[in-house]
């Protein structure tokens, strides 16, 4: 028999596809409200936030036991607040920090990383605050610098830097 005769052919019209998204890593990950504490990372509408303080009320008479979260943006700084019962699931962002060597800074802001392998990495921009402020000072008085890069739920961004030491 051949697999046609097992397997009738089917038409263009039925033949499903699925995206696929990399390595099947996930963006975020679900954990329990109550399991949350400050310096824990959260989804709160939609964004990923750093946790700063949490408070849990006592269980009331209908119901659970509710966590209140005040948490800032790892990304913005803006500040963001939830409540949650303690028992239900959130979303945890997989967050990730690398460090990347500075090759070179263009006139636009775009800054040029090395990567581990030897390839660079072209696609982040400057951020217009004190840490490009201060990255651009020190690159222009030829220091070596790493750059900590910060990904999370498809967003990336430059966070900090220091001088490499030799």
């Amino acid at each position: 028999m051949t697999a046609t005769q097992w397997f009738p052919a089917m038409s263009d019209e039925e033949i499903e596809t699925f995206e696929s998204t990399g390595a099947g890593a996930a963006a975020t990950v679900p954990v329990m409200a109550g399991n949350l504490k400050k310096g824990s990372f959260v989804v709160i509408k939609n964004r990923p936030c750093k946790i700063v303080d949490t408070s849990t009320s006592k269980t009331g008479k209908h119901g659970h036991a509710k966590v209140h979260m005040v948490a800032l943006d790892i990304f913005t700084g803006a500040k963001k607040e939830d409540i949650s019962p303690s028992s239900h699931n959130m979303q945890q962002p997989v967050v990730f920090r690398d460090d990347f060597q500075l090759a070179d800074i263009d006139d636009e802001g775009y800054v040029s990383l090395m990567k581990d392998d030897g390839s660079t990495k072209d696609d982040l921009k400057l951020p217009e605050n004190d840490v490009g402020e201060g990255i651009r000072k020190d690159f222009a008085a030829d220091k070596q610098l790493l750059i900590t890069v910060v990904r999370a739920m498809g967003d990336e961004q430059i966070m900090g830097h220091k001088e490499m030491q030799n």
